[in-house]
């Protein structure tokens, strides 16, 4: 791979995105074969934001690994005020091996990997989840055999999430379609991008304030918080906007037969989605949740491994992901 660090999906080039897809399912299928790879290892996990599955995925992960982790949480580190970013980079590369930081401001994991002279994983920043669309579409792989020429619709805002989907999505040739209230698009840089690299895939980027219009004939749909962290005040507002883009029985009903349901979690039932969506058959929130571990712990293996280290044989074809 072309990089040292896990920043954006947009760093990487198709084939490497399929190459750590590939791998995650092989890490998946054969976790033992991998259970000495980071041995010795330690990763560093920055939490200014709180979660649930980044911080048990990557601590499990590593922990499978053969490797060890270290939670720092902000009122230990409190990026910018406390100690700068420079500080905090150049004190733990010569502690740890690895850094995984879950952020706000996205110049803070930009400007950590610049200045830290070990691997840096985006575990979330307020413009990106790369970790979390890598567990998506491993997800979508997993239950449609392939991911080229698929229709996803992500539904409610253009979010960190959205982005993210539609970079993954132009990387390996999908259909992602985005609808939002007006207002509530994702950002110009991310649709340009997504819509240029997608050129070169097959894929497609829609943007609709329809939301009806993006769910028609698609094969999965997703959606995520009316309000996210740091959006508290903003959350009743936000829901007068955004009850309209409710995933429900009748909007899920114009997708595929066999559709599936995807959120990135926490939900919050009862508003962007309905009990009858996310706890029905064709729901795999659980599938994609689980996933984070195996698609973390195939990003880790990549960056952080040391070379002479042997690692079970993967040969990745263009068409692995594909399915052509």
């Amino acid at each position: 791979m072309n990089t040292r660090d896990f920043l954006s999906i947009k760093d990487f080039t198709p084939l490497e995105i399929r190459y750590l897809l590939a791998l995650a399912r092989q890490i998946k299928a054969n976790p033992a074969a991998y259970s000495e790879t980071l041995k010795g290892k330690t990763l560093a996990m920055i939490f200014e934001k709180p979660s649930l599955r980044t911080r048990v995925s990557f601590d499990v992960g590593i922990h499978q690994l053969g490797g060890f982790s270290l939670y720092l949480s902000p009122a230990e580190i409190n990026l910018g005020k406390r100690e700068s970013v420079y500080d905090v980079a150049k004190n733990l590369e010569r502690m740890v091996q690895g850094i995984m930081i879950r952020t706000f401001a996205h110049e803070i994991v930009e400007d950590m990997a610049a200045y830290a002279g070990i691997p840096i994983i985006n575990g979330l920043t307020d413009y990106s989840h790369p970790c979390q669309a890598m567990a998506d579409y491993l997800t979508l792989w997993e239950v449609k055999g392939r991911v080229s020429g698929l229709k996803l619709a992500f539904i409610g805002d253009g979010n960190n999430v959205a982005h993210s989907l539609m970079f993954a999505g132009a990387q390996l040739g999908a259909h992602v379609w985005i609808a939002t209230p007006p207002g509530y698009e994702p950002k110009a840089d991310a649709i340009l991008w997504a819509r240029e690299r997608g050129h070169q895939t097959g894929g497609t980027c829609t943007i609709t304030n329809d939301p009806a219009q993006a769910v028609g004939g698609a094969d999965a749909i997703y959606t995520d918080v009316w309000a996210s962290m740091g959006q508290e005040s903003e959350a009743e507002k936000r829901r007068q906007v955004f009850l309209p883009y409710q995933v429900n029985g009748r909007l899920f009903g114009q997708a595929k037969p066999n559709a599936i349901f995807l959120h990135c979690l926490p939900a919050h039932r009862g508003d962007e989605v309905t009990h009858d969506v996310i706890d029905s058959p064709r729901s795999v929130v659980f599938q994609q949740a689980e996933n984070r571990l195996h698609a973390q712990k195939a990003i880790m293996v990549e960056l952080m491994k040391d070379r002479a280290v042997p690692v079970p044989e993967l040969v990745v074809e263009e068409e692995t992901v594909a399915g052509r």
